[in-house]
């Protein structure tokens, strides 16, 4: 397939284009500034510039193009108007580019944090979002419009807290995180499990119009977590903020209808590995 990978400098879609690169896919990788970009073009990823926000700009990054894997969203210090520009709006911009220019199949990556304080319990795809916070409200919009979309084959890719691969990603959050409960659990999976997932749904001929969770087999509670990194437990002195990210996603459809089978189905899997 010809992919194009939006978000492809960040942590996602930096990791995902080169993965996908790697298993033959011809990838075009939609950035705002090419100078950021030299890893992407030692990989032999053609790059494209452009700017969710600007719909021209769009037209032409999409042209030729039979998949779209849109990663590119504005998350942490992002306020809510920024978070519905970007990742709602500029969501849809691209969504009716990829239309217009018959992109034959439109993958979304979202997040699980759409479903809300829940009180840790599993959440299937099916079940009621209710998020709290501007990130997952601008993604479960944009959700809402792309799944309602006449002509575009849409999936939606539900993402946990991603780690692994090089990304210190535990280490940035454990300041953000210090005063949560210790025990609190969390969704994760690896970059390598995120690129697998993508490539089922770019390779699964149907359902169109179908939302996935993405987890590992295990959810590690937060003082499993920060231990990963050498960190301290958190200290569970502000659990109101932690409430936002107290949901678990229930993996088993993307496994049941799409075999997937993560490499890494464990935390300990991958700190076994290296990885």
């Amino acid at each position: 397939m010809k992919v194009l990978v939006t978000g492809a400098t960040g942590k996602v879609g930096s990791r995902l284009s080169k993965r996908l690169a790697q298993r033959g896919d011809r990838v075009r990788a939609l950035v705002r500034d090419a100078t950021r970009a030299a890893a992407l073009r030692e990989a032999r990823i053609e790059l494209v510039t452009g700017d969710l926000l600007d719909a021209d700009s769009l037209a032409a990054a999409v042209r030729g193009v039979d998949a779209v894997v849109h990663c590119a969203a504005f998350f942490r210090g992002a306020t809510a108007e920024q978070a519905h520009a970007v990742n709602d709006l500029g969501s849809q911009q691209l969504a009716i580019a990829a239309r217009a220019a018959a992109v034959k199949r439109f993958i979304f990556t979202s997040t699980g944090l759409v479903y809300g304080p829940n009180g840790g319990r599993l959440a299937g795809e099916d079940d009621v979002c209710a998020p709290t916070v501007p990130y997952p409200l601008s993604k479960l919009a944009a959700e809402r419009f792309l799944l309602s979309l006449e002509g575009l084959d849409v999936r939606v890719l539900r993402l946990p807290f991603v780690y692994g691969d090089g990304d210190p990603h535990i280490e940035e959050v454990v300041p953000m995180m210090r005063d949560f409960p210790p025990n609190q659990r969390m969704s994760i999976a690896h970059h390598a499990d995120v690129a697998h997932a993508v490539a089922c749904l770019l390779d699964a001929s149907s359902p169109a119009h179908r939302i996935y969770n993405l987890v590992d087999d295990e959810a590690p509670d937060l003082a499993t977590l920060f231990a990963a990194v050498g960190a301290a437990p958190p200290d569970g002195s502000n659990p109101e903020k932690a409430r936002p990210f107290a949901a678990l996603m229930d993996g088993r459809r993307l496994r049941e209808e799409l075999g997937f089978k993560p490499q890494f189905p464990r935390l300990a899997d991958a700190i076994a590995a290296g990885a």
